[in-house]
């Protein structure tokens, strides 16, 4: 985006938690009229209840960018969590920061949440001094620019939008318009389960004692949840570290990636998975870097296309698409309630002490780790909340909390829209629900559970079954003529009123019980 020049004098720029890009455009000159702002703040810690984790790993990175950014001789000025001076609300900061340095303009970078932007746009406006806004230099498109790939289309399919992305950009491409090996989407052959081979790579992220920072964390009286891991922090904490974990990825787990993509494994909570989301979303890593050296990986012969693509979908494809859809759609979008599902979400989401142990490890891995993979969020967690009419917007806090790597403009689009259908299709094409064998296909969460995988009815039966077809019966008026569903509500037609009738019955339990399973 084009920007005003700001006008001489001192100038203050914002760098927010989610802006640590050391190679952005701002950095490339020293100035001593010019001085960056990071600020620890409540409005940011407190908007929606975090993981620790996620706490830690944003304010260990803001400090060591603020580091870096005096080393190179730059002019900081960081606001701590305890700091005083603090009064922890951006805007509050930025006014009393103009005053004190005598700012003749604030410049900062376009937010990519939609509260922060409006937050920003609106106070600039009133501001007794200009405050001129800036583009983060990261993302592939602009904001509106998947709206424009959309314009006139019936649907936003996300395969449509990948594929103009692949030609615009000449990524995996043998030609102008030919993708590599001749086909777009290696997808249906990225649906291995693990069984234990090849094994897990190490993992080689660097570990970090933040024991200090945590303690001034938590004595700020700022609340979270979830194990901090605050003196074996494995997160990155700069770029340095994060290029190396995308060397460790590149060399080690991508040729796996694609086949082990989409399964799940109580002995390997990482398995192939890059574990880069987090850098990428704090902008530590830009999209193209990662890209290139996924694709050079290919032409080089060291991963194999299936893998490469998988994995390029992801960064090229998804994420730029649902971030296209977030903007296209907010405000508005995380209120979103198509099935006008309304329940609480179990206790068991912030303990994982569930009888079911698909849930009961994946959620036990995300408040341990602060991550887990698509499908265990997808086809497992999201799975049960859409069958048990967990309510979306609570889903989508609870989400948007627990993971490291999420920011609403990522996070909204994959909650709302992917996982619980909250959207009535906008961004899917289906609900993405599942019985127990799914589950049980892709991976050994079923092996030792004390439901039973097989059995719909009675007090053994795997609540996914029963909640399954119950999910389809009783939005039969709005689902059935889904062409991608049909075989569900076939299924159905073959059932006896009384099967149907038990199994109902059975998941109206479930639903009326969810804390006990």
């Amino acid at each position: 985006m084009t920007t005003p020049a700001s006008p001489s004098g001192h100038t203050l720029r914002l760098i927010l938690g989610d802006q640590l890009n050391l190679a952005h455009r701002w950095f490339s000159q020293v100035d001593d009229a010019t001085t960056y702002v990071l600020m620890e703040v409540r409005q940011e810690t407190d908007y929606v209840l975090h993981h620790a984790q996620k706490i830690l790993a944003i304010f260990a990175a803001m400090r060591d960018l603020a580091r870096q950014l005096r080393v190179a001789g730059h002019q900081v000025h960081y606001l701590a969590i305890d700091d005083p001076a603090n009064l922890h609300a951006i805007p509050a900061n930025l006014d009393a920061l103009a005053k004190r340095y005598d700012a003749s303009s604030v410049e900062y970078q376009a937010p990519d949440e939609w509260r922060l932007d409006q937050q920003l746009y609106l106070h600039g406006r009133q501001a007794a001094i200009p405050w001129v806004l800036f583009d983060t230099d990261h993302f592939y498109t602009g904001r509106h620019e998947a709206a424009a790939i959309f314009d006139g289309r019936k649907q936003w399919l996300m395969e449509f939008f990948y594929r103009q992305m692949r030609v615009r950009h000449s990524v995996l491409m043998d030609g102008p318009k030919q993708p590599a090996g001749g086909q777009w989407n290696f997808d249906h052959d990225n649906r291995k389960p693990w069984r234990g081979t090849p094994a897990e790579p190490r993992d080689a992220r660097t570990l970090h004692d933040h024991a200090a920072l945590w303690q001034t964390i938590v004595n700020a009286g700022v609340q979270s949840f979830g194990d901090p891991k605050a003196s074996q922090f494995p997160w990155a904490l700069n770029r340095l570290e994060a290029l190396a974990q995308l060397d460790a990825f590149i060399a080690h787990a991508l040729p796996h990636f694609g086949d082990f993509q989409d399964a799940m494994s109580t002995q390997a909570a990482r398995l192939f998975h890059s574990m880069l989301s987090f850098a990428l979303n704090v902008k530590m890593l830009g999209p193209r870097e990662v890209v290139a050296r996924a694709e050079a990986a290919y032409a080089d012969g060291r991963a194999p296309l299936a893998a490469v693509e998988g994995f390029i979908r992801q960064i090229l494809g998804w994420r730029e698409y649902v971030r296209g859809v977030y903007w296209d759609r907010m405000p508005g979008y995380t209120e979103q309630n198509f099935f006008r599902h309304e329940r609480a979400l179990p206790a068991w989401f912030w303990s994982g002490k569930t009888k079911m142990n698909c849930l009961a490890h994946a959620i036990t891995q995300s408040l341990q780790e602060a991550h887990a993979h698509h499908i265990q969020r997808l086809m497992v967690i999201g799975n049960f909340a859409l069958l048990a009419g967990l309510a979306p917007d609570a889903v989508h806090r609870w989400y948007l909390g627990v993971y490291i790597d999420a920011f609403e403009w990522v996070e909204a689009p994959n909650t709302i829209g992917m996982s619980q259908f909250a959207d009535g299709g906008v961004l899917a094409t289906k609900p993405y629900v599942s019985s127990a064998a799914y589950i049980d296909r892709m991976g050994d969460y079923c092996k030792g559970c004390h439901y039973d995988k097989k059995q719909r009815l009675g007090e053994r039966a795997c609540p996914f079954n029963a909640l399954y077809w119950d999910f389809f019966q009783r939005n039969a008026p709005t689902l059935a003529h889904n062409p991608r569903i049909g075989m569900a509500y076939r299924q159905l037609e073959k059932m006896d009123a009384q099967a149907i009738a038990d199994f109902q019955a059975r998941a109206d339990w479930l639903k009326e019980n969810l804390d006990d399973l």
